[in-house]
């Protein structure tokens, strides 16, 4: 079985996905980690030299790569779900937990984070909630197809674990 960790970046797929993974004794694997082990290029440097629509379709490939793996949590990019009908085989290969946060969920963790996204970084500080808050409005309807809905804030491992566990059966 996959388990797909889907929602907005910072709302913690990565580490909500590592936990779980431990939790049930799978494999993990980072979608954003397996596109920069692939095609030896950062997201950041892909996104320096080529466009979001040759960053979706190799995504989307990476994505397709999953099809054969099993026992495994796969935490995919914020984008993934919202194109190429990735949702769709997300929903067809696995299940799926939407990781819900709202703008000052994100914003706060971004300020607290380390780790930079490019598409905010360039941003004028003034239109960054914006940006968030129309991108979030329009990737919800994506997200909201999960199998199975989270607060980001507050994320049981062991409750996921279990409603995971029932759906199984």
């Amino acid at each position: 079985m996959k388990i797909y960790i889907v929602g907005y970046m910072y709302c913690g797929k990565t580490s909500v996905g590592k936990r779980l993974a431990r939790r049930l004794g799978y494999n993990f694997m980072d979608l954003d980690d397996e596109f920069e082990r692939r095609f030896k290029l950062s997201i950041t440097d892909f996104f320096g030299r080529y466009d979001e629509t040759a960053f979706r379709k190799l995504e989307h490939e990476v994505l397709l790569s999953t099809k054969d793996v099993d026992n495994c949590v796969i935490s995919t990019g914020g984008g993934t779900p919202c194109h190429n009908n990735n949702m769709d085989f997300i929903k067809e290969n696995g299940l799926s937990v939407y990781l819900e946060a709202d703008a000052d969920l994100i914003l706060s963790r971004r300020a607290n984070s380390k780790k930079r996204r490019p598409v905010l970084e360039a941003m004028p500080a003034g239109e960054v909630e914006t940006f968030v808050d129309e991108q979030l409005a329009a990737r919800k309807p994506f997200y909201s197809m999960a199998d199975i809905r989270c607060d980001a804030r507050d994320v049981s491992i062991d409750n996921l674990a279990n409603i995971l566990k029932q759906k199984l059966l």
